[in-house]
């Protein structure tokens, strides 16, 4: 299993960079940034491109490119302005670099063919819009890497993406490689990060970080919910189970209570009642006998270890009154979809969450984020950590937001970012699914972080199962994932027993 890794926002990084200033950092990252580069590119003499930047990122550069020409490989770095503006430590990498017989070019040969470019031009401090003449050779390395197609290399965020975000500024390097130093970054692992930063390797630079400074981010992986991976006895039955219950499936909307159901039933609950809305229900979930369907008041007065509001539940004046109902029984509570909304829209229910005795668990997408903060969607997506952080907060709740990087945050400020899943998960069903899954393990008695971060790493490692089996991503259906889901929580319950 793969382990979590730390995350630091940038401020974090400075405190770390602060602390370890008597060590040679940036010559450790010149080293480990030559030595990738040298396995990305075996020929003895192949050509590379380095794209020196004006900040301690360039200095990191010039260290690779000195290192390189050592290894004898044709190494150009072209390098705009004068070295004596660098910060003190980039001046001195250049200084090194030009005492060992290197040079700098003020623009990328036109005839040259590449086998690695090697971006180096701005690193994790970058806040505004990428301008000229660094737009421009952005480019120019993008356009260069898919012609020669040969690897790009970012150094410790790819520029024009915000290491703390994710967020492009502008013209952005998307890298085939990124080798990030100290630590891990959230820029890199949500919203724009997963498709400029390419394969992430981290280069801990000799430093033990966390002693330096405590990582208050973590990528989710299972070793952070493995106390809950645990065989069954062979003596149980389904009342140990537990009893999750899903409330929704208005008209026309049934389906997505009974995904819900569905995956709850798969991924271990005891016994799985669901209550729907829609008059017309059916009685019998003939895909699925296993659920017991009723109405939702019969729902809410059924002897429940877990509560799932949301999945096609419509906004209704009855949606509204059984929400306020269900926010009142101490049991664990899962709210998507429509329970958002209807919560972003009713003030009381604000008060009625925060002051919550039970876990509430939130699963919202941007959208849904915005209207519970009140903001637009681009408020949210430019700072997806920010807004979960201010969601935990707000509603005392553990909150999923969902999209690329789906990030977590707990109401105590501890906050996690997946790296599981792929674009088969962008098609309708696919929340529901997660809230049955998230709803089965509450019910068996998981605590609502580690049921939360297992459901979201299990949904995403779930598709991605099926993509490596050639299932998808076009056109992998939500339903689908759902057994997946199942082999490998079993699969992780095996090996995590046998170790």
């Amino acid at each position: 299993m793969m382990p979590s890794t730390l995350l630091y926002r940038s401020t974090d990084l400075r405190h770390i960079e602060a602390a370890a200033a008597d060590q040679p950092l940036m010559q450790r990252a010149g080293l480990a940034a030559a030595d990738l580069a040298s396995e990305l590119c075996a020929d003895r003499g192949a050509a590379i491109l380095i794209l020196a930047g004006p900040g301690n990122n360039g200095g990191d550069a010039f260290e690779a490119a000195r290192l390189l020409r050592e290894r004898f490989f044709d190494t150009r770095v072209v390098f705009f302005g004068q070295a004596t503006d660098l910060p003190l430590d980039a001046t001195e990498a250049f200084q090194r670099f030009a005492a060992a017989g290197g040079s700098t070019l003020a623009a990328i040969p036109a005839d040259a063919r590449w086998s690695l470019i090697i971006d180096g031009l701005f690193g994790i401090g970058l806040r505004r819009e990428v301008t000229e003449p660094y737009a421009g050779l952005i480019r120019s390395a993008n356009a260069l890497a898919a012609r020669d197609a040969c690897p790009l290399l970012a150094l410790d965020c790819p520029s024009g993406l915000d290491a703390d975000t994710g967020k492009r500024h502008g013209a952005s390097i998307r890298a085939s490689h990124t080798i990030t130093f100290i630590g891990g970054k959230p820029g890199l692992l949500t919203a724009d990060g997963p498709d400029h930063c390419g394969e992430i390797s981290i280069a801990a630079l000799g430093l033990d970080a966390e002693r330096l400074s405590k990582a208050p981010g973590r990528t989710i992986a299972p070793a952070l919910f493995s106390e809950q991976l645990k065989q069954r006895p062979r003596n149980s039955h389904k009342g140990d189970h537990g009893n999750a219950g899903i409330l929704g499936g208005a008209g026309s909307m049934v389906g997505a209570a009974l995904l819900a159901a569905r995956a709850a039933l798969r991924l271990g609950s005891g016994r799985v009642y669901v209550g729907l809305l829609d008059e017309h229900a059916p009685a019998l979930d003939m895909q699925q006998p296993e659920l017991m369907l009723r109405t939702p008041g019969k729902l809410l007065a059924t002897d429940l270890s877990a509560l799932a509001c949301g999945p096609g539940m419509s906004t209704s004046a009855q949606a509204l009154a059984l929400l306020g109902n269900a926010c009142k029984l101490d049991i664990p509570l899962v709210l998507d979809a429509d329970a958002l909304n209807l919560v972003a829209g009713e003030g009381e229910l604000h008060v009625t969450l925060a002051t919550r005795r039970a876990p509430t668990l939130l699963t919202p997408h941007p959208a849904e984020a915005a209207r519970l903060l009140d903001c637009d969607v681009a408020t949210v997506q430019a700072d997806r950590l920010a807004a979960v952080l201010r969601l935990a907060e707000r509603f005392n709740a553990f909150v999923a937001l969902k999209g690329c990087g789906t990030l977590v945050a707990s109401p105590a400020g501890a906050w996690f970012i997946n790296t599981s899943g792929n674009p088969g998960l962008a098609t309708a069903g696919s929340g529901d699914v997660l809230t049955g899954f998230i709803s089965a393990l509450l019910a068996q008695g998981w605590p609502p972080l580690e049921a939360l971060l297992a459901a979201v790493h299990l949904h995403g490692a779930a598709a991605d199962y099926l993509v490596a089996r050639g299932c998808g991503p076009i056109g992998l259906t939500a339903g689908e994932v759902i057994d997946s889901a199942r082999t490998l929580l079993n699969q992780w319950i095996t090996t995590t027993s046998a170790a």
